[in-house]
This record gives C-alpha cells, sequence and structure tokens, in this order.
C-alpha cells in the first residue's frame, strides 16, 4: 500500500512538470511587457491666411452691333446700279446705290431756268421803285402808284430767293440719288437689285449697314443677384474702388475665352417686367470681327474686391444634419476643435469664409476620419491649391489683379 502511493504522488509529479514549464518559458518570452498605448492619429492642415480676393460673377449676354444704320432712298427712282458687295466692310461715304439722276438733273436746271429770269427782272423793277420813291415829294407821281412800284420790287425780291431755294433743293435731291453709306461696317444683304422702283423714306430698308469694331455685350443681371452686390458692399464685405473693376472676360458659345477685355459702360435703371433683371452694357474691342451680332456669350463681370477673404479647401467642410457647415482645426496643443462657419460662396474648390475662423487658424484637410474633438493628433502641413474660377464661381487672386 504504501508503495502504490509513493508511485502515485511521483506519476503526479512528472505530468505537472511539463506544464509549469510551458508557462515559464511563455512568461520569458514575453518578458513581462504591457500593451503600448495608440499612438496619436496623423493629420494634414493648412494655415488660414487673409488674402485679396476679386469676386466676379458670370451672367448670360448676347452681342449687339455698336452702331446699325438702315440705307433708306430719300427720293424717289429707278435704282440703275448696286455699287458694294454683300457682306463686305464698307466705310462712310461708300456709294451703295445709284438711283437714276436724270429727272433730277432737269429739275435743277429748270430751277436754275427760273432763278435765272427772276434776277434779270429784279434790276428793272428795283429801278422803278426807286425813280418813284424821289418823284414821291414833288408829287410827280401819286402815293399809289409808288405803293404798287414798292410792292412789285418786295414781289421781285422774294421771288428771286424762292428759285434760289428750290435750286438748292433740286440739288440735294440730285445729290440724294447717290445713296451712300453713313456709317463704316458690315453690309448686309441688299433686298432690291438695278431696275427697282423705290419710294423716299420706304419702310422697307434697302440693307443694313452694322459697326462690328467695338461691339456691344448686353447682359442681363437678375434683380436677386444685384440685392446681394449691394448688400455686400454696404456691409463691407466688398469694395469697388478699384479702376479695374470696369473690365469684363468674354467665354464664348464653345467655352473658349475671348482674347480681349472689354469695359463696362453702365447698368440699366429699368427692370424688364418679364425677366426680373436689369441690362449691363459692355463694349468689346472686335478688330478681327469674331464677334457677330446676336451671338450668344457669357461675361465674367468683376463685382468688387474682399481685401482680406479667407479660403478654406471644399474637402474639410462637413456638414451636420441641419445642413450647418463646419471644420475641424488644431489648436496651439495640437488638440483637435470643431468650429461652426458661415460660407459666402464657392471660388474654384474652396470655399470663402464670412464667419468661423480666424487668420492662423490651422483646419485640417486630410485625415478627418479618424479625429474627434479633444483628440491629440500629429500635424503635417499640406499647401493649399491655386484658387481656379469657374463658369459659375468668381475667381480669387492674390496680391490684385
Amino acid at each position: 500500500m504504501q508503495l502504490n502511493e509513493t508511485f502515485s504522488h511521483d506519476s503526479m509529479k512528472w505530468a505537472v512538470a511539463p506544464a509549469v514549464m510551458l508557462v515559464a518559458l511563455f512568461w520569458t518570452g514575453c518578458g513581462h511587457k504591457q500593451p503600448a498605448p495608440p499612438s496619436a492619429p496623423e493629420v494634414a492642415v493648412i494655415t488660414v491666411e487673409p488674402r485679396q480676393i476679386v469676386s466676379t460673377t458670370e451672367l448670360p449676354g448676347r452681342t449687339a452691333a455698336y452702331r446699325i444704320a438702315e440705307i433708306r432712298p430719300q427720293v424717289n427712282g429707278l435704282i440703275q446700279k448696286r455699287l458694294f458687295t454683300e457682306g463686305a466692310d464698307v466705310k462712310a461715304g461708300d456709294v451703295l446705290y445709284q438711283i437714276d439722276p436724270a429727272p433730277f438733273h432737269a429739275a435743277l436746271e429748270n430751277a436754275k431756268a427760273a432763278l435765272g429770269r427772276s434776277e434779270a427782272n429784279l434790276p428793272a423793277i428795283r429801278a422803278r421803285a426807286e425813280r418813284f420813291k424821289e418823284l414821291l415829294p414833288e408829287k410827280a407821281v401819286s402815293q399809289q402808284d409808288y405803293d404798287d412800284a414798292a410792292a412789285a420790287l418786295k414781289q421781285a425780291e422774294a421771288d428771286v430767293q424762292y428759285w434760289k431755294a428750290t435750286v438748292e433743293a433740286a440739288r440735294i435731291n440730285l445729290a440724294y440719288t447717290r445713296v451712300t453709306a453713313p456709317i463704316s461696317g458690315r453690309i448686309g444683304r441688299s433686298s432690291v437689285t438695278e431696275g427697282a422702283i423705290v419710294t423716299a423714306y420706304q419702310p422697307m430698308a434697302l440693307a443694313t449697314i452694322q459697326q462690328l469694331d467695338p461691339i456691344y455685350v448686353d447682359v442681363q443681371q437678375s434683380t436677386a443677384e444685384l440685392l446681394r452686390l449691394q448688400r455686400r458692399l454696404e456691409e463691407g464685405r466688398l469694395n469697388r474702388n478699384s479702376r479695374n473693376l470696369q473690365k469684363v472676360r468674354l467665354i464664348m458659345e464653345d467655352g473658349t475665352s475671348y482674347p480681349l477685355e472689354g469695359t463696362l459702360q453702365f447698368r440699366d435703371v429699368t427692370v424688364e417686367p418679364s425677366t426680373g433683371s436689369v441690362i449691363l452694357r459692355v463694349v468689346f474691342p472686335n478688330p478681327e470681327g469674331t464677334l457677330l451680332p446676336g451671338m450668344f456669350v457669357r461675361a465674367v463681370i468683376q463685382e468688387g474686391i474682399n481685401e482680406s477673404g479667407l479660403l478654406v479647401p471644399q474637402q474639410a467642410v462637413s456638414r451636420n444634419p441641419k445642413g450647418e457647415p463646419y471644420v475641424y482645426i488644431v489648436d496651439k496643443e495640437n488638440q483637435v476643435r470643431l468650429r461652426s462657419l458661415t460660407l459666402d460662396r464657392a471660388i474654384g474648390d474652396q470655399w470663402l469664409v464670412i464667419s468661423g475662423l480666424e487668420p492662423g487658424d490651422r483646419v485640417i484637410v486630410e485625415g478627418l476620419q479618424r479625429v474627434r474633438p479633444g483628440a491629440k493628433v500629429k500635424v503635417a502641413p499640406v499647401s493649399a491649391k491655386p484658387v481656379n474660377s469657374d463658369s459659375t464661381t468668381p475667381q480669387a487672386n492674390d496680391g490684385g489683379m
């Protein structure tokens, strides 16, 4: 019995020994190390700095000729010649049509003959009136005879003036048989050909001349946009002291930019009832004739300058369930803080901030998924992307225009 108990005890010792050795080896290998705490997440930030921003708006418009002249005859007659090429450029004073001048030559000669007859009778009538005047004090002629002679003289003088005017009118009508261009520009198609009968000041124009250099662009601005601009000016967020604000850029129908800048002339003071908009008129140089009347274009108009605008990338701005924008910033202790924002408008791929940020704030741009307010982070700077204007947003220029 003693032997069996001793054997059982020894067997248990040999069975437990390997397990104890394995546990000892495990703890020796681990070196009794505690789990390391999680490291602070790394985020990329930009430092917000004030910059000068040129606020622009892009508005639709149409081109219109700088001057338009509808060519109409000023006398009745038969068109003998058309002296221009349709679609060509003409200069002021160029002869466009020749109306048959023969009747007007005859009228001029007739008026000259009548004037000559009146002038020939005038000396004799004047001498008779002067002679009666000398004889009247001596009672050699009656008062009635003198009055008749004086009246005849005035009538003869009036006849001379009348025929002089008739000669001048005939000369003017003869000149009107040469229908000339009143302005320089591009002439369109002719509505008549040789042999057509025309009448003075007829409703239908013979042709139309349009001056295309320079050319107008009439732009429509809604009253809502106009009121918004006025409010921003009143609040001091924009100023319009720069002369360059009168400069306007143009985007063509195919999306390309017109190479020359225009000048804003005026804003109309009347609102179109059908569209609720006012007309802005811009003048563009058009030396190559690229712009034609009636073309649809988009004008980029400079509204004003924000001297100290703050911009943040759109990717840095989040919104809460109410749709209110906010960003995460990193304070001096490298802790994350949440800032609610008030935004003005988009400028390229950035937002213009009205309130919520101060110059020098570090805004988190990358790594937003790994942060929460109050958490410590590691900061890595990132360069802000340049601001580019697009079809619906204003442009921002650093250091002025």
